[in-house]
């Protein structure tokens, strides 16, 4: 399905036609009269993530909250909202208010538009005055986000400023200290610096929304007069959907590799059957130009930590010598994982989520085919599929607009992301000449750091808690603030690994973090990227965790572990560990019990700790 494809729920009821509301490009007169019935379907079954989200409005939102809650469903993600008065974003949190004390926010989305600017420059305004006005702007604003982190530590979510729908000096607006359209573009730009300087800060670009739909159809004078809603209703869906994208990555909820199929997709014509010589591609026609525009956009996505990967029916040798193309922008070494044969596509996908030890709800699928479409839809509904048609030359903006790929960071790690999972390609082709498999463990020659979580880490740990489903103990999601109040609290112990060998630098891939409670250690969060399973670093990492708390005087581990439907590798660790279970209930909840004794013999056996 779609990106809203929600991961908990299938189609099997009759129900794919009327989550195809929820589907990019959105009937919006359809969204709003199915949102009933979607609210009913998509609340049905346990959600991946719960959160607390409050709205500061600086007009009306009832009808975005309505939208906002349906598309979160649509990404497994339960909200539960607070909603401040009409125009009162600023005083709920400015001063006392004991329901939203009482509501402990985890994210505030502050949803403030062009209609709630009142500092602007006077007319004549000089460089003098224009700072000044923008500087009298910001400054409620940055005492509410300063408000927010001191009551709630909480991440806010802030719009930007859409353009305004009117510009009665013209082109004057857009060139002049005392011009709207002046001033809302460097407001734009001292919001940006902000929230690059506050990891707590995300920006909601409704400036580049607006003007996707264009501002003749992002503002509706009647619904403002009538009833202060700054957007129109066909608006309001569209910031809702692009909001709940941006709430649903600051959870891990974003896709992790763009699966691409090859003949008339990333080149046009049909390799094995044209001819490599005969391939459109490249800047000599429009088409072979489309072509390559399409490759250039998802190599960017490879190059910001998207993996690719090839699903294509194809010799596997053809397929190769179309990404040996001298026009083309994608080689061989740019995909992760490249599947060419003449099996059915959702059974080679099946194949690329368990090479890459993803989920099936990680994938997003680009084909030009209608018929392929369609085969995976019916058959894996977990796998996104944009309808994407068949023009090439639409392929980048229908994919940019799924929202598939929303991102709040861009980590080093993520950065490194293609390096990672060609350094385990080298790894699988080496350990199959070896019988023994601690000897291979041994020839990689792993060195380990191991250490509590630091401030620059802290991004990437967030995203590890909220992307990490088979190596996770409890599967409990985690904001960045909520990372930082462990990281902060003198009653927890917390580590993070970083693991090397001779192949690269696999970053940091592990994270345990444990609350002291009378003379006990509860392990509340312990898990561990998919790429570096079996290397035995769970055994470093618990190795680790007993120094520390033997440090702190514990001799008493306590464990849970909390069954999904993807972490069944892990539910018996802690028995291979030496704990004892403790505690069962009927839905699998296991409590397990480890007791250090003086003579802990280490576990880790393969690889070597560094400082």
């Amino acid at each position: 399905m779609s990106n809203t494809t929600p991961a908990r729920k299938t189609t099997a009821d009759g129900s794919a036609a009327l989550l195809q509301a929820l589907e990019y490009p959105v009937d919006v007169s359809l969204f709003l009269r199915k949102r009933p019935a979607l609210k009913k379907l998509l609340s049905t079954g346990p959600a991946a993530v719960t959160t607390r989200i409050g709205i500061l409005g600086g007009s009306t939102t009832a009808d975005i909250r309505t939208s906002l809650e349906i598309f979160l469903l649509a990404r497994s993600i339960q909200p539960t909202f607070y909603e401040s008065g009409y125009g009162r974003f600023w005083e709920d949190v400015a001063f006392d208010n004991p329901a939203l004390e009482s509501f402990q926010p985890q994210i505030l989305y502050v949803h403030t538009t062009s209609r709630n600017l009142r500092a602007l420059p006077p007319a004549g305004a000089g460089p003098e005055e224009f700072e000044a006005a923008v500087a009298a702007e910001l400054d409620p604003y940055r005492r509410l986000w300063a408000e927010a982190a001191a009551k709630y530590g909480c991440t806010v979510v802030q719009n930007n400023f859409e353009l305004p729908p009117l510009r009665p000096l013209g082109n004057l607006e857009a060139g002049s200290y005392y011009g709207i359209v002046a001033f809302v573009n460097r407001l734009n730009y001292e919001l940006a610096r902000a929230a690059a300087e506050n990891s707590k800060l995300l920006i909601h670009d409704i400036q580049s929304l607006s003007a996707e739909l264009g501002l003749g159809r992002w503002f509706d004078p009647n619904a403002w007069f009538s009833y202060k809603m700054a957007v129109s209703p066909q608006a309001g869906v569209a910031l809702a959907r692009n909001l709940a994208g941006l709430i649903a990555a600051l959870y891990g909820r974003s896709s992790k590799c763009l699966a691409l199929d090859l003949d008339n997709t990333l080149w046009g014509g049909v390799v094995g059957e044209d001819g490599f010589a005969n391939l459109k591609l490249g800047p000599e026609t429009a088409l072979g130009e489309s072509f390559l525009a399409f490759q250039r956009y998802a190599k960017a996505l490879k190059e910001r930590g998207i993996l690719l990967a090839v699903c294509s029916k194809n010799d596997e040798a053809a397929a190769l010598e179309g990404l040996r193309h001298p026009d083309g922008l994608l080689r061989p070494e740019d995909f992760a994982v490249i599947v060419a044969n003449w099996e059915p596509k959702h059974e080679n996908l099946v194949r690329i989520a368990g090479h890459l030890n993803i989920g099936l709800d990680s994938l997003v699928f680009v084909d030009d085919n209608p018929a392929e479409r369609d085969l995976v839809r019916r058959n894996l509904p977990l796998v996104k599929v944009p309808e994407v048609g068949s023009d090439v030359s639409q392929f980048p903006l229908i994919l940019e607009r799924t929202g598939c790929f929303e991102a709040v960071s861009v980590s080093a790690d993520d950065l490194e992301r293609a390096a990672f999972y060609a350094g385990n390609a080298s790894r699988v082709a080496v350990e199959a000449a070896f019988q023994d498999y601690g000897a291979f463990l041994d020839s990689l020659e792993m060195t380990a750091a191991i250490r509590p979580f630091s401030p620059a880490f802290l991004a990437r740990i967030t995203q590890l808690t909220n992307k990490t489903n088979q190596f996770n103990l409890t599967t409990r999601r985690y904001t960045q603030t909520e990372i930082e109040r462990i990281a902060q609290d003198p009653c927890y112990i917390h580590l993070c690994g970083r693991l090397a060998d001779r192949f690269g630098d696999n970053g940091l891939v592990s994270l345990i973090a444990g609350k002291i409670q009378a003379a006990s250690l509860h392990v509340e969060l312990w898990l561990m990227s998919c790429r570096v399973l079996k290397r035995g670093m769970e055994d470093a990492m618990f190795d680790a965790l007993v120094e520390r708390a033997c440090q702190r005087g514990i001799s008493r581990i306590v464990g849970v572990y909390l069954p999904t439907a993807k972490n069944g590798m892990v539910a018996g660790l802690y028995r291979e560990l030496g704990f004892r279970k403790i505690e069962e209930d009927a839905s699998g909840r296991t409590v397990w019990e480890f007791q250090i004794s003086p003579d802990y013999a280490p576990r880790n056996r393969h690889i070597r700790i560094t400082p």
